[in-house]
């Protein structure tokens, strides 16, 4: 141990441009551990102890930075938020998650606000980036403070929440390792070094999608960790995310099928304009990404293209560009230190080529859905946990995903849980029953579509469908919302009430592959 880690190397090199903001801006790594030593100090004025924790609604870029370096040195847990929710759901999260402070960024103040007060937060705890009428400058708790190291450093971890199938998000919590803060940082980065990825300042990771994404925070606070500079993206955009490869010579990132598909449509005189020598390792996962799409970006990328799957919880594989191309369409096979195992219904391992339940370990990493120890036993078959997804071995142990977990809908690599959204629509006086599902959508890979039976002597109409989507606003966020509204005159249930989903889904999915 003992050459990787932001803080030693910020230390070592305060001079290494360390992150560069959405606008340009660059950071110098002294002045972001400078910033976070500070930030440290003040929370700790605030009475912040060890284990206990911080939330942030903020933007990509160096505030958001500042948070994770300051929490994951002293101990704390750090929840960065979907800046994409409503009030009452941000309130949701910062109560839940126990925050002690809350950070909110100018440019989501007023959801944020609403959010603090959902919360019940002490309004002395909430913070501005920024201008934000009834919050505190973040500048009242660093401004006088010193940048010198904190005492007593301890390493801290991020707890992000994870849409819960039955409505509420829970946060995935993991226990304090009790290391130095670099020691853990540099443990971290075992994970980039199983796509081969290396340590050094040459190296550039480009940030394509927001933050509050588990994946997006550990593959690029791993990178950091590493000494590669981060390149912050606002908005994604199919040419900008060239341009910004060519400019700063970007050697790694993290996309979703999405990026490539959206990649894959520009012009071709604007896909030749940008020079790519620079890619080495650019990681993509989320959601399946169909074979065509990626045998296209090898052919323009050349063999820099890797994949995994994997979950919030832990474990998960690896598909190398040859493991890949010898098997097309796979996900890969286990990382070294992580099983899988494919069962039956009886929860019996089912035999090579065989569909069945996916589980997989992580070996020595534990975790709970925090307040939640039922639903963290239920998703678990001894040491092995599930997040429902269906797919087989091959003989030679590499995975493929068959089906999702039984209703998720995954669109431009989020994860959307039905039950959420029936919950809200359910409410109007008009509704009399709802079923929400995935159908198949080019560019997302499926969009969300609501049907609904109307209550007894309502008429449908299109005027109905709208007035139902605006019932939405302001309780659920907009990427939530069904695209599309069908009515029915009665659901199909089974005698004892049970929806038959799948009658309902079908008919949207013939023609397509639906086993992607």
């Amino acid at each position: 141990m003992g050459t990787l880690g932001f803080w030693r190397l910020a230390q070592a090199d305060p001079d290494w441009i360390a992150a560069v903001d959405p606008d340009g801006t660059e950071h110098r790594a002294g002045d972001l551990l400078a910033r976070a030593n500070r930030l440290v100090h003040g929370l700790r004025e605030l009475g912040l102890r060890n284990g206990d924790g911080i939330c942030g609604l903020v933007p990509n870029g160096a505030d958001g930075l500042v948070l994770y370096l300051a929490a994951l040195q002293a101990g704390w847990y750090y929840t960065p938020i979907n800046w994409h929710l409503t009030g009452p759901e941000i309130g949701y999260i910062v109560a839940d998650s126990e925050a002690r402070a809350f950070f909110v960024h100018e440019r989501h103040a007023e959801e944020g606000l609403r959010g603090a007060a959902e919360s019940g937060i002490a309004p002395d705890r909430v913070f501005a980036f920024g201008d934000v009428a009834g919050a505190r400058p973040v500048a009242e708790l660093t401004e006088g403070r010193p940048a010198t190291t904190p005492e007593d450093r301890t390493a801290g971890a991020t707890m992000h929440y994870t849409s819960g199938t039955t409505g509420k998000p829970k946060g995935v919590r993991r226990p304090l390792s009790g290391l130095d803060p670099d020691d853990a940082a540099e443990l971290m980065t075992f994970l980039l070094t199983l796509f081969g990825i290396t340590p050094g300042k040459e190296n550039v990771h480009l940030v394509t999608s927001p933050n509050y994404h588990t994946a997006v925070t550990q593959f690029g606070g791993t990178a950091l960790h590493m000494g590669h500079t981060l390149v912050y993206m606002d908005k994604w955009d199919a040419e900008e995310t060239l341009r910004l490869c060519e400019k700063h010579r970007v050697t790694n990132s993290h996309m979703v099928p999405t990026h490539f598909k959206r990649l894959l449509a520009l012009p071709d005189e604007v896909k030749a304009k940008y020079d790519l020598s620079s890619l080495r390792w650019m990681i993509h996962a989320a959601a399946p990404c169909p074979v065509p799409v990626k045998w296209a970006m090898f052919e323009w990328w050349g063999d820099c293209i890797y994949e995994y799957y994997a979950a919030t919880e832990g474990g998960g594989t690896i598909a190398t560009p040859e493991g890949w191309k010898k098997y097309p369409g796979t996900v890969g096979t286990a990382w070294p230190i992580s099983e899988l195992l494919i069962v039956d219904e009886n929860l019996e391992p089912v035999p090579v080529g065989t569909p069945g339940t996916i589980y997989m370990k992580m070996l020595g990493v534990a975790f709970e859905y925090k307040g939640d120890r039922a639903k963290t036993e239920a998703a678990r078959l001894r040491d092995h946990f599930t997040v429902g997804d269906v797919g087989y071995l091959n003989e030679e142990g590499f995975l493929f995903l068959c089906d999702r977990k039984a209703d998720m809908i995954i669109s431009g690599g989020a994860n959307i849980y039905p039950a959420e959204i029936e919950n809200e629509l359910m409410v109007h006086p008009k509704v009399g029953d709802v079923a929400v599902f995935g159908i198949p959508d080019d560019e997302w890979g499926e969009q969300i579509k609501a049907v609904i039976e109307p209550a007894p002597g309502v008429v449908p109409s299109p005027e109905l469908a709208a007035e139902i989507l605006d019932s939405l606003r302001g309780r659920l966020a907009k990427m939530k919302w069904p695209r599309s509204i069908d009515f029915i005159a009665e659901m199909p249930r089974e005698p004892n009430g049970k929806l038959l989903k799948r009658k309902l889904r079908d008919p949207y999915w013939e023609g397509h592959d639906r086993a992607i």
